[in-house]
């Protein structure tokens, strides 16, 4: 399955990330690379060994979260693009739900007479 610019567009628009979750992955962060090393430890690998490769296994964590960020940022798709995005749209509701029938025929026809030229 190729990752198409479709499907990882449509995979970062379901991670949306605030304060308290970067937070919150910062320290499961921490704590996932405490446990990779005890698991390295406990298998048999030696202290400096099980730092290392435990090093590893962080960093290049953080360069793939890293580059997802730079992705979102470069594609627009970031939590506040969304939130703007999302206003915009619910003040567009929001006055259509306001204009009387025949301000919409209005619009409508308008709308239509743009399309067809």
């Amino acid at each position: 399955m190729l990752a198409t610019p479709k499907r990882v567009k449509k995979f970062f628009k379901i991670i949306k990330m605030r304060r308290i979750d970067a937070i919150a992955l910062t320290f499961g962060f921490f704590v996932g690379g405490g446990i990779i090393y005890l698991i390295l430890r406990v298998i048999g690998i030696d202290a400096t060994q099980a730092g290392i490769w435990t090093q590893f296994i962080l960093v290049g964590s953080l360069i793939l979260w890293v580059l997802s960020y730079v992705f979102r940022f470069s594609t627009g798709n970031m939590t506040y693009n969304q939130q703007v995005k999302d206003y915009k749209k619910a003040v567009l509701l929001k006055r259509l739900e306001e204009m009387t029938p025949e301000e919409l025929e209005k619009l409508q026809a308008k709308v239509e007479a743009d399309n067809k030229s």
